[in-house]
């Protein structure tokens, strides 16, 4: 097995190949000046091939990543392991206006054609139930980065209470709570548009308390941003933001700086200057496992 990573996920594929203990290369990226990707391999392949690439900012990365995938069956590649920390596309999962693609199924389907296995951490799936129905590889498998955000958290020796800032975020809250040994609660969220929600906290004293909001990913932040008002304002102390997927589209870091959050934590599954603890174990074991 060959693990083959993209420049911006180097670390990460060098850590799960350190871990699982094989082979490990970099593809090569060369951008042209009017935007099209030459994309490189090792000319020599093994028969099983793991590309590891996140997906944020995705439209130059799919691009690239079906050059590779394309260029490995040429190469000799019979199963095809994605690896994608980060999956993008997977908002859209029904058409809200008449003509709108559905681009959940449509990526997920183009993914499908390339890769036979695909891997990713938290999905941010709403309407669909499973990863398979999105991506229907032969194989979609899913970590979770809530156990390594609990022992994040237990291994900073503090008691906050936990905060889910909506009712989706309850499935990693509970987890996180569990694992670090703290309480938890959860918001109630009312979305009016991309950059328009209302968040309600639920009936508790607030009043000087510390709190970790706990989410999968940060985008536009405005979800985090209008908990972290509203604790504030019910009188929190002190405001900390623990996610998976650290997107901070814009000006979304700033702004949660600006409301007074204090520390902002992230896994590695997008490299950003908020990483605070690594899945590459969590990827590992998945692959063992496939």
């Amino acid at each position: 097995m060959l693990l083959l990573g993209f420049p911006e996920s180097a670390k990460l594929t060098s850590d799960i190949a350190n871990r699982r203990d094989c082979a490990h290369a970099q593809i090569e990226i060369h951008r042209f000046p009017d935007g099209e990707s030459r994309v490189r391999l090792p000319a020599e392949l093994p028969q099983n091939v793991v590309l590891c690439r996140s997906l944020d900012q995705p439209n130059d990365k799919l691009v690239e990543l079906m050059l590779a995938a394309r260029c490995a069956r040429d190469l000799g590649a019979r199963h095809i392991t994605l690896i994608a920390p980060y999956l993008c596309y997977m908002r859209q999962d029904m058409a809200f206006n008449p003509g709108e693609a559905v681009s959940q199924q449509i990526v997920g389907a183009f993914l499908a054609s390339l890769v036979d296995t695909l891997i990713t951490a938290d999905p941010h799936l709403h309407r669909v139930a499973t990863l398979e129905d999105a991506v229907p590889a032969s194989s979609a498998h899913t970590i979770s980065a809530a156990v390594r955000m609990g022992e994040f958290l237990k291994s900073r020796g503090v008691k906050p209470l936990l905060l889910g800032p909506d009712e989706e975020s309850m499935q990693w809250v509970r987890v996180v709570a569990d694992i670090a040994g703290l309480d938890f609660v959860v918001a109630t969220k009312t979305r009016l548009g991309d950059r328009d929600v209302r968040v309600a906290l639920p009936a508790g004293d607030y009043s000087g308390r510390e709190l970790v909001l706990i989410d999968d990913v940060a985008s536009s932040g405005h979800t985090l941003i209008e908990a972290a008002g509203a604790l504030f304002a019910a009188g929190a102390a002190r405001v900390d933001v623990l996610i998976t997927h650290a997107l901070f589209a814009a000006d979304a870091l700033g702004k949660l700086r600006a409301v007074g959050v204090r520390q902002i934590w992230s896994s590695d599954s997008i490299p950003h200057s908020t990483n605070a603890f690594s899945l590459a174990e969590d990827f590992s074991e998945a692959l063992e496992r496939v």
